[in-house]
């Protein structure tokens, strides 16, 4: 595909999936079938959402180089054309990440996530001739996940710029720097599709992007759903308003949660279980949430209108 069929596919609500796992932590993909066939079935369909699979959310890190791609192929299968499906790749040399994008190509992804590759301490200029190397070698598109927080990861305003003319770099995750601001993506708007990676959909929507990454739309697709027609809309207040409605109690909840054990995908994963769609835990270290805390973040659910089901987790 060309750069402007893949930026018409990848856009609007970034579904960051979770990668479920049964009682012995191992891949259930029987699951991950199910879960996929839900969110179609939910609304979550090409032109409004895209699925993000295998990601630091999705336990890329925990699993083995044979286990990522069964995800990738699961989701993409189940899906079959309905939803657009995205994997990831996060540090790595360039070798190995274009090794891994076509593996993701040929198993029916339409674009990856990747971050620069920081283990190998890049300049600007190495991170240029990285993403060019990666989109030359693949018919796919690519996200830029600019994790400024990462060493050796942040990304320069005129870095990007030069890689405007890659043909298959055709989005940006975006999070600014603190002295970088928020706004400053209206200079890259025009050549890419920008997602909000920050909590702030409205303000990139307003500022001419295209997307947003989500917060529990696994577990209750609705909801954010309903964000995206706000936002495309223009309604980008109230859109600002409803998202801030279910994110701030759910990340002040996860905040406490975090003390006692990390993981990225605690929070969805227990959003799902009480939503009635458990996944499993994550892989140690990470723990799962105690009953005490599964109880808190039920009441949380139920306080901002979703539809909890009374018999979950009960």
């Amino acid at each position: 595909m060309n750069r402007q069929e893949l930026r018409d596919i990848i856009r609007g609500l970034i579904v960051v999936t979770v990668t479920p796992f049964d009682d012995d932590l191992e891949l259930n993909l029987d699951a991950m079938a199910r879960d996929v066939e839900y969110w179609v079935d939910s609304g979550l369909v090409k032109g409004k959402a895209v699925l993000k699979v295998a990601s630091v959310m999705g336990e890329l890190t925990s699993m083995t180089e044979a286990e990522w791609p069964q995800v990738v192929k699961t989701a993409v299968e189940t899906a079959n054309g309905r939803v657009p499906v995205i994997s990831c790749v996060h540090g790595k040399d360039t070798l190995r990440t274009i090794e891994d994008a076509k593996i993701a190509q040929d198993l029916g992804a339409v674009g990856l996530q990747i971050v620069p590759p920081y283990e190998n301490l890049p300049t600007q200029d190495d991170i240029v001739r990285y993403y060019e190397a990666v989109s030359n070698a693949i018919e796919i598109g690519v996200m830029i996940y600019h994790a400024h927080w990462m060493p050796h990861s942040r990304i320069e305003i005129e870095t990007f710029k030069r890689m405007a003319g890659l043909e298959h770099i055709v989005a940006i995750k975006w999070n600014s720097p603190a002295d970088v601001p928020y706004e400053s993506m209206k200079e890259l708007v025009d050549d890419f599709n920008i997602f909000d990676n920050s909590n702030q959909p409205g303000r990139c929507y307003k500022n001419g992007g295209q997307g947003f990454l989500d917060h529990l739309a696994p577990a209750y697709p609705q909801h954010e759903l309903e964000l995206l027609e706000f936002f495309e809309a223009g309604k980008f207040d109230e859109g600002q308003a409803a998202w801030d409605k279910v994110a701030v109690p759910t990340r002040e909840f996860s905040s406490t949660v975090l003390a006692n054990s990390g993981g990225a995908a605690r929070l969805k994963k227990a959003a799902m279980a009480i939503m009635g769609r458990p996944v499993g835990s994550m892989r140690p270290p990470s723990q799962p949430l105690t009953d005490e805390e599964m109880d808190k973040l039920r009441e949380v659910l139920i306080g901002v209108g979703w539809p909890v089901p009374e018999s979950a987790l009960a």
